[in-house]
């Protein structure tokens, strides 16, 4: 699976509203796989 680039999270984010930089849009990114390997890990510790 491909990664979303900060540019076209960026792009995607002003067009909800959301005025941020490409170096702010890759924070956001980073912070949200992040937080999605944490869920997942936890998903998995619970129901193996």
């Amino acid at each position: 699976m491909e990664k979303l680039p900060p540019e076209k999270a960026a792009e995607m984010l002003r067009k909800g509203g959301m005025n941020v930089s490409v170096a702010q849009a890759a924070i956001v990114l980073e912070f949200l796989r992040k937080l999605a390997d944490i869920v997942v890990a936890n998903y998995l510790d619970r129901h193996w």
